[in-house]
């Protein structure tokens, strides 16, 4: 498939960067490499390392970085190893990082990749190829418990109950094979009001099912503990967010390590020692203007968070 995306928030990332020439730079969602384009242009003597857990997106970046080959490094990687790429490529710390969370536009409308509730395929879900749960194992294997919660925490799926019930039920009879089976329990148990709500009755629960198989908050959050360590004095954090629970936890690292001293408040004087790592540049996050989701509608949930390193 042809691997193109539509960059978000594009020229507020590059001008939250405050990107320099002879800088080095981590793009850690590499994707279709639009904004690693616009960072790998920008640099003469500097060096941008494209990051990405999917070998289709990263083939596809590679072909499209190709004119800027002497400055870029691709890296087929998660980006929660971010100390272990870095140290693998001999890198102490880098002048910006960049991170466009979230599934993107081809790996949605790929639909054999099984992201979609819009078209039949195989439950899959897998970002990475290589990992080796799936959709179709979450669906089938997991308790009725442990899909109601993440359902409930993952989807904030208020008919979170209903729906595991409704699977496990599905599931003792055949397995659940394909997106459209599934989409068919769901439907099956939501009440009539839900299906006529605007929202595809399945969309919360099938990106339940997709950060769960891909790690995706737990990922986030080892991304930000290690990020801060790795930034240069004066390098910048830029991190664009699709969903709340995305951006809470961006959010709230952020607050951490911008606020340094964790004593309670009632302690008179600091004796943890902790300093602060990081000034918040965005107090409130950026969003798309009305162009931009004219052009490109999935931007409207999109939010960016930036932060200087001290």
């Amino acid at each position: 498939m042809e691997f193109s995306h539509k960059s978000v928030l594009l020229d507020e990332c590059m001008e939250a960067l405050k990107l320099r020439p002879d800088g080095i730079y981590l793009d850690g969602t590499l994707g279709g490499a639009g904004h690693s384009y616009e960072i790998a242009r920008r640099l003469t003597t500097g060096r941008l390392i494209g990051v990405d857990r999917d070998a289709v997106a990263l083939q596809a970046a590679g072909e499209r970085l190709a004119p800027f080959a002497d400055r870029v490094t691709t890296v087929h990687s998660n980006f929660s190893e971010l100390d272990h790429i870095l140290d693998g490529l001999g890198i102490d710390a880098v002048d910006g990082m960049l991170f466009d969370l979230g599934v993107s536009s081809p790996q949605l409308d790929d639909a054999q990749r099984g992201f979609s509730y819009m078209a039949d395929a195989p439950l899959d879900m897998r970002m990475n190829k290589d990992d080796t749960l799936t959709a179709a194992e979450v669906v089938n294997l997991w308790s009725q418990d442990e899909l109601r919660r993440i359902l409930y925490e993952y989807g904030e799926e208020r008919y979170a109950p209903q729906i595991a019930a409704a699977i496990v039920r599905r599931r003792e009879k055949a397995p659940i094979r394909t997106t459209l089976e599934l989409v068919e329990v769901i439907r099956s148990a939501m009440p009539p009001q839900a299906l006529r709500e605007k929202q595809h009755p399945a969309k919360r629960s099938f990106q339940a099912i997709r950060i769960a198989v891909n790690d995706e908050l737990g990922a986030i959050g080892k991304l930000m503990r290690s990020a801060f360590a790795r930034l240069k004095p004066g390098g910048r954090l830029a991190v664009i967010t699709f969903h709340s629970l995305e951006d809470r936890i961006v959010k709230s690292e952020m607050q951490l390590a911008a606020r340094g001293c964790t004593c309670p408040p009632e302690f008179p004087v600091c004796v943890c020692g902790k300093t602060p790592l990081i000034r918040i540049v965005t107090r409130k996050p950026i969003v798309s203007g009305a162009r931009e989701l004219e052009d490109n509608p999935r931007a409207r949930s999109a939010k960016l968070r930036v932060a200087e390193k001290l």
